[in-house]
């Protein structure tokens, strides 16, 4: 029997596990004291900072900063940094704001997996796949040594056979790692599933899937773009490590599970403009369905209301942001968890940013089954400093 979930030769380090863990690079892309923050804490420590690439400092020649990775990468393995662990499935909980998120670390196999519109792969994009975004990834994956997972992907276990039995069966495992997670991460505890235990988890898994064609067995929460650049590195280069990624699966239905909306705050923009052209393109007839948004200036906040030309808020908004920025390639736009960091970065002159209502996370299943994916950032579990945190690595050559 063909398992979809899988154990794998895990890397961790062997100590300093507080100065190697880090957050997400997709994270802070606007907040450059939050990276310089964490150079701080890290010094000379060996971390993932220095093997992964923050994206607020992705730029249009990233040869220097992926040549260092690289260097890294090889640097730990030979200084001999991890310790490494055979068949290894790892238990994890995360406490953060007062909850704890269960999961599973493991290895899903890439040929499940496809991000175009529409699928019907048991692996899916939640949301669109900026294809643009997929080459600078491929250039820092393709000749690095080791793979970190900030890749979430959330499984619909109503009935919560696959992970939460784990909770109690815990304390019987061997623990993998326990400790605070800098920058208000919280804290964190992984243990190593014992093989029996691992085989139940595949088998309650496999139990999800029922032989429709439509069937999505799990659906990318978070590291959409990352996951896609395994996908094309292993399409370049169709070796057995590549054909896997470390993953970590989530239950949607874990309490801890909380959609957040991605806001946007546009960047040297002429804010009026932009306003007046969006409520003319959107005039609403006295029937027609319309969404609500916040709008954030330097001189304080507009609500608008405009005409619905798509399911969701972020969808009518995204189109003709995209349709903008074709006209005005001065502007800028960043995605922002939380509103006060809306406000924050909307002081500045020349800047616009939009709040609105986010999706419900019941919705996301049945929304791509039936509609594929969604706008891009449309969603995010939680905040930023909930992000998953890079701790697992895996050899990828």
């Amino acid at each position: 029997m063909k398992y979809h979930f899988n154990s794998a030769k895990i890397l961790l380090p062997k100590e300093g596990f507080d100065k190697w863990s880090v957050v997400a690079c997709d994270q802070y892309t606007s907040e450059q004291k939050y990276w310089d923050d964490v150079k701080e804490i890290v010094g000379e420590y060996p971390s993932a900072l220095n093997i992964v690439l923050p994206e607020i400092y992705l730029s249009d020649d990233n040869t220097p900063y992926i040549n260092s990775i690289n260097s890294y990468m090889e640097k730990y393995l030979n200084d001999g940094v991890f310790e490494e662990f055979d068949d290894a499935m790892v238990y994890v909980e995360r406490e953060s704001n007062n909850t704890v998120r269960k999961g599973i670390v493991g290895v899903i196999d890439l040929e499940d997996y496809d991000y175009t519109k529409g699928s019907d792969a048991l692996i899916r994009a939640t949301e669109q796949t900026v294809l643009e975004r997929i080459p600078p990834r491929v250039a820092i994956r393709k000749d690095a040594l080791l793979e970190m997972p900030h890749v979430m992907l959330l499984i619909d276990d109503k009935e919560r056979k696959v992970i939460e039995p784990l909770e109690s069966k815990k304390n019987s495992f061997e623990t993998a790692y326990n400790f605070e997670l800098m920058q208000g991460g919280g804290h964190i505890e992984g243990y190593f599933i014992d093989k029996e235990t691992q085989t139940a988890v595949q088998n309650a898994l496999e139990s999800l899937i029922s032989g429709e064609k439509s069937d999505m067995l799990f659906a990318v929460g978070d590291g959409n773009h990352s996951l896609a650049t395994a996908k094309e590195c292993y399409r370049q280069n169709p070796t057995e490590l590549n054909r896997y990624a470390l993953v970590e699966i989530v239950n949607i239905h874990d309490a801890s599970i909380e959609f957040e909306p991605i806001y946007r705050v546009m960047f040297n923009v002429d804010a009026d403009d932009f306003m007046t052209k969006f409520i003319d393109a959107h005039k609403a007839s006295a029937n027609d369905p319309t969404h609500d948004y916040e709008c954030v200036t330097k001189d304080g906040s507009k609500n608008i209301s405009v005409k619905a030309t798509a399911k969701l808020p972020v969808g009518t908004l995204q189109v003709f942001i995209d349709e903008y920025l074709k006209e005005n390639p001065q502007v800028k736009i960043d995605y922002i968890h939380g509103e006060e960091v809306v406000y924050d970065l909307c002081k500045e002159s020349n800047t616009l940013g939009f709040i609105f209502k986010g999706m419900g996370k019941s919705d996301l299943f049945p929304a791509v089954v039936s509609d594929g994916s969604l706008p891009r950032k449309t969603f995010s579990m939680g905040h930023a400093h909930d992000k998953r945190y890079y701790i697992e690595a895996r050899k990828i050559k």
